[in-house]
């Protein structure tokens, strides 16, 4: 396996900084699309691919879910990233002279307050670090960029603002896909089973599809649905689980989650990241 790392977006985004974190050995290529990145696995030069799935803030990434199952890559492992944005324009600008801000749909979002407080004009970008690098070319001291601190260093900007996100606990889940199949083994640590499955269409599949899950004793720690083929009914469920396939418990919920679905693909068995010990449930 080549020891290139490919990720959506540019130098300096915030998928640079989580190759660099999980694989600092590895070379890092950026892709402008996800299939791209993904293509650098099936096709191209890349080992791996590091692509952000979910932020704590927005949600999930939605291309993802549509992309996944039809990729030919497996998930392979995960990595969390606390997620800091900077404001940041050319070395002439500071806080007076912006007036618009450029960035990823996703980073307008969860930096809203620092965007009112200011009086800013957002501008959708098609990446965080490819929208520094823009104000950097432009060079005009009324645009700034809202992007990691490595796009500062990189495109040459002056930080007007630290850590504008708004809320502290802003994180992005990534995952690690690799053309060949390779499970974790058993009782070497926790492990997380992530699979897609499609329900027979009949009355309360759903409900019972679960069934299995809840009597064998099995966490799942995200269920969520989406539309595929473009029809309303016909719907794809995605879901991680604690555990591995091979575990007792989790042969037979996946045995009755088959019974009443049309498909069930598992997308990957990796171990769980060190940082899903820090989860803790919000209590009344």
């Amino acid at each position: 396996m080549s020891k290139i790392i490919s990720f959506q977006g540019e130098l300096g985004a915030n998928s640079h900084t989580a190759c660099l974190e999980a694989r600092p050995e590895w070379e890092v290529l950026p892709c402008p699309t996800f299939e791209d990145a993904f293509a650098a696995v099936n096709e191209g030069p890349a080992g791996l691919a590091m692509i952000p799935i979910e932020n704590s803030i927005a949600g999930r990434v939605a291309d993802i879910h549509h992309l996944l199952p039809t990729s030919g890559l497996h998930i392979v492992g995960e990595h969390f990233l606390p997620i800091h944005f900077h404001l940041m324009a050319i070395p002439e600008a500071d806080l007076g002279t912006v007036k618009d801000v450029y960035s990823h749909v996703h980073a307008l979002g969860q930096c809203r307050k620092i965007i009112r407080k200011l009086g800013l004009k957002a501008h959708v970008a098609g990446d965080t670090a490819g929208s520094a690098r823009e104000v950097a070319e432009w060079k005009d001291p009324s645009r700034a960029s809202l992007s990691p601190r490595m796009a500062a260093d990189i495109y040459g900007l002056r930080i007007l603002a630290e850590n504008v996100e708004d809320e502290a606990h802003n994180t992005t889940r990534f995952i690690v896909l690799s053309r060949e199949k390779k499970w974790a083994p058993r009782d070497k640590g926790k492990v997380v089973t992530t699979f897609v499955f499609r329900v027979k269409n009949v009355p309360a599949a759903l409900y019972k599809a679960m069934g299995g899950f809840a009597t064998n004793g099995i966490n799942m720690t995200k269920l969520e649905s989406y539309m595929i083929e473009g029809n309303f009914f016909a719907t794809q469920f995605y879901a991680d689980v604690e555990g591995h396939p091979d575990d007792r418990g989790l042969v037979f919920a996946l045995e009755e989650l088959s019974f009443f679905s049309k498909e069930l693909t598992i997308l990957g068995v990796y171990p769980a990241h060190p940082f899903r010990e820090t989860f803790e449930e919000v209590k009344d």
